[in-house]
Parts: C-alpha cells; sequence; structure tokens
C-alpha cells in the first residue's frame, strides 16, 4: 500500500467474509459496544488512516481506535525501531515483580516499562511531576489515581466529579461518570462524589453563562465549597477529577472562565486537582497534554490509550510511601506496549507531530465550516481532537452511516456529536479526503 496515493475502496459492508467474523466473534464474547461491523484483516496491507478489511475493502480509518493509535496503522516511526530488535517470549511479565533489561545499560536497547516512565516524567516536568505507575487500561490509572488521593488526603472523604463525565468502567471510576445513565445503573457506588455543570460555553463569562455553572458573578463550585455557607467542606475534599476535554461527554472543550476558576479554587483550598487525560493527551490536541490549554495544574494525571498502558503521574510526595498499597501484574511489564508507547512519544517529538496536528486540525475545521453542511450546528476541536454537532441524533446517526458505505470510519460521542480523530501524522491531502468523504456522506444524509 503505498500511503501518498492511497484511497478508500469498498463493494460491499460489511462483506460475506466480515459476517462470518462477527458470528464467531459473538459466539463468546459478552454483549457489548460495537459500532461497525468492519473486520480488519491485520495481515492486508494497512498504512497510517488506510486499512484493509477482511473481504479487500479499503477504508480510512479517522477514529485511531479512539484515540488508542495514535500514528494509525504500522506506522513506520514504530515498526522501524521495533524491527531493530529481537522480540521474544514472554513479552509480557508480572511487572510489579521483576525488572526488565534491553541493553548494556539502562537506556540503552529497546525501550520498556523503565523508558516508558522516564519520557513520562520528563514531559509532565512543568507541572512538577517525578513519579509514574503503570497498569493495564485508562480505567486502572484512574482507579489508582483516585486510590493516591484519597491515600494522600488524610482521611477526606468527598469527591467531586462533572456533569457529562466519562473516566471509565470499573467500579470506582463508575462512580465519577456522569454521561450516559446505562453506564452506572444498578453499579454500587463509591459514596461522596459530589458534580457540578461542566461549562463549555464559548460566551460565557465569570459573571453567567448558559450551563449555569456561573450565576450572579458566583460559581456553583465556589458556592458548594464555601466554608461559610457551602455543603461541603474543602478540607474533606480529596480530589477534583475532570477530562480537560470531555471525551464520551460529546468532545466539550472547556470555557476559559470555567478552566480559570476551577485553577483557582483548587489552589485556594489546597484539592488535589486528578486531570483525566486518557482521551485528550499525548499530542492530539496539539499539545502534550490537554490541560496544557489552560489555566489548569494538575496534580495527578491518568493516561493510556495512546501511550498503549495505563499510567498515573504525579509527585513523588503524592504517591504512598507503603509499598503494597498499588500493584499491577501486566502493567508495568507489558514489555511491547511500553515499547510502543515510548516510541510515539518519541516520533511525536521527533517528527514535529504536536505542530502537525494543530496544523491539520485546522485545515479540517476551516474546511468542514466552510462547506456550511446542512444540520451541521457547529465544528469544533483543538489539534486532532475534532467534532462536529449536528441538530439531531438520527441525522448525526445517518451521516455517520453515509461515511462507512463510502470507507470512512468514524464514532459518535455525547448525545448528537460526530468524533473525528486522524493519525498525528495524518497529511494535508488525507484531511481533505477525508473531508470531501464526510461532507458527501452529510449531504447524502440530510
Amino acid at each position: 500500500m503505498d500511503r501518498d496515493t492511497a484511497a478508500p475502496d469498498v463493494t460491499d459492508l460489511p462483506g460475506d467474509r466480515a459476517r462470518e467474523w462477527v458470528e464467531y466473534h459473538h459466539e463468546s464474547a459478552a454483549p457489548s459496544t460495537y459500532v461497525y461491523e468492519f473486520v480488519w484483516d491485520r495481515t492486508a496491507p494497512a498504512e497510517g488512516p488506510f486499512c484493509t478489511d477482511v473481504d479487500g475493502n479499503v477504508l480510512m480509518d479517522f477514529t485511531s481506535h479512539v484515540a488508542a493509535a495514535p500514528l494509525g496503522y504500522n506506522n513506520p516511526k514504530i515498526m522501524e525501531p521495533l524491527a531493530e530488535f529481537d522480540l521474544v517470549d514472554p513479552l509480557k511479565i508480572a511487572g510489579q515483580d521483576f525488572y526488565v533489561a534491553g541493553g548494556e545499560s539502562p537506556g540503552d536497547g529497546l525501550p520498556g516499562s523503565s523508558g516508558l516512565m522516564e519520557r513520562l516524567t520528563d514531559i509532565t516536568s512543568h507541572y512538577d511531576m517525578d513519579t509514574v505507575f503503570l497498569s493495564n487500561s485508562g480505567a486502572e490509572a484512574v482507579e489508582n489515581a483516585i486510590k493516591i488521593a484519597y491515600d494522600d488526603s488524610g482521611g477526606a472523604k468527598h469527591a467531586i466529579t462533572f456533569d457529562g463525565a466519562f473516566h471509565g468502567r470499573t467500579l470506582g471510576a463508575l462512580s465519577l461518570n456522569r454521561s450516559k445513565s446505562v453506564y452506572r445503573r444498578d453499579f454500587p457506588e463509591i459514596s461522596g462524589v459530589h458534580d457540578v455543570p461542566f461549562c463549555d460555553d464559548r460566551t460565557c463569562t465569570a459573571e453567567t453563562c448558559s450551563c449555569g455553572f456561573f450565576a450572579d458573578g458566583v460559581s456553583q463550585l465556589r458556592r458548594k465549597l464555601d466554608p461559610d455557607r457551602g455543603h461541603i467542606d474543602p478540607d474533606d475534599v480529596a480530589y477534583l477529577i475532570m477530562e480537560p476535554i470531555q471525551g464520551e461527554g460529546g468532545y466539550r472543550f472547556p470555557s476559559d472562565a470555567f478552566a480559570d476558576e476551577v485553577a483557582a479554587l483548587v489552589d485556594e483550598h489546597n484539592i488535589t486537582l486528578i486531570a483525566d487525560e486518557i482521551q485528550s493527551g499525548v499530542g492530539r490536541t496539539g499539545e502534550l497534554w490537554g490541560s496544557d490549554h489552560y489555566a489548569l495544574e494538575p496534580d495527578v494525571i491518568s493516561s493510556a490509550k495512546g501511550l498503549r498502558v495505563g499510567a498515573t503521574i504525579s509527585r513523588s510526595d503524592v504517591f504512598p510511601e507503603e509499598k503494597s498499597r498499588l500493584s499491577s501484574t501486566w502493567g508495568a511489564g507489558d514489555i511491547l506496549a511500553s515499547a510502543q508507547g515510548a516510541l510515539t512519544l518519541d516520533a511525536i517529538r521527533e517528527h514535529d507531530l504536536l505542530d502537525n496536528a494543530a496544523v491539520r486540525g485546522r485545515q479540517f475545521k476551516e474546511t468542514m465550516r466552510d462547506a456550511d453542511l446542512p444540520g451541521v450546528d457547529d465544528v469544533r476541536g483543538k489539534g486532532l481532537m475534532l467534532a462536529l454537532q449536528f441538530d439531531s441524533k438520527e441525522r448525526r446517526d445517518a451521516a455517520m452511516k453515509q461515511a462507512f458505505s463510502r470507507g470512512l470510519l468514524t464514532l459518535s460521542c455525547g448525545y448528537d456529536v460526530l468524533r473525528v480523530l486522524p493519525p498525528l501524522d495524518v497529511t494535508e491531502r488525507e484531511i481533505a479526503l477525508g473531508c470531501d468523504l464526510l461532507a458527501a456522506a452529510i449531504e447524502d444524509a440530510a
């Protein structure tokens, strides 16, 4: 496959072989979220945003596996460095019980978990972070973030989350979700979790906003935490957790006034701020972290997806000193995934992919806004974390279906939002091609 000339080429979606694979998969799989009957053929040609399904259809993937494959398929920036090493089995070990070396001295050879952690402390040094705990997934990264926050708080029992939040599907993380009710319904929850509005009103000021976060010059959060009149003692708040940019909740970008107020209050009351960067981190927004766009100064960062492993990053004084307070079987011992995460961070730096994300994201937004498409109320984004908001869920779903029929993969989020996540090294040609396909899909869905 020549990435410079590749384009979607589809005949029947899903094809006969795809249907066969889907049926086979669901013979054993528990019910879960499957958006498409698209079956990637990992033995067939694929590079960048282009991939091939089991029926030979060539598709353009503008989901990046929900930001978990930030450089797309078979990217030489990852594959070529990996090819230099003789990979062995096992590639996963009990990561909290053993160490893995990959060269004559630390830093040589294949960058495993130690190399990944070194890179993570480097790219969070502007937040004074120096310590990392690796785990298996984003949900575990969040779970460990809230564990260390509770541990560090000295017994504080309250937590604060935001309307529209999504932090994972394990029980602790579920307690913090305030997006779709299906995620939490009938499951037990952590007590003491309070929620306030997430303000994405672009016209918001510190006096008033349409979401209700500010009213009469005072925010709901400030009222709740007021030492004299509020109903939550700020000294009893273990942490405030937020996605700098909400993902599952609808690609909602915070107003500056809202972010400034959150930053001011956690500083004023010395509340631990956990930034859930699982979807917005690792260069997706044109900065390494979504928090970098705002006044937010996180005390803890939860990351995953683009890192290929879960990571809880903070300062050494926040992490518990007792060795057995935190542990995980595979997180620090997934040699290949850690190497992929480390090489991804290297590629972002060495190939100026933050700048590329900003430029190509701007190209996408300008192109789609200029198209003035029917039913599209808003085109927004930072870097390559992009979204189109429709005037109805039905119109959004129809557009996504039409895009798929043309060989373009996108994803829904929120209620009526379509999210677009090209690889971080997406080219000008690929953005133009994706925009053409998506615009045609939206026109046909109208």
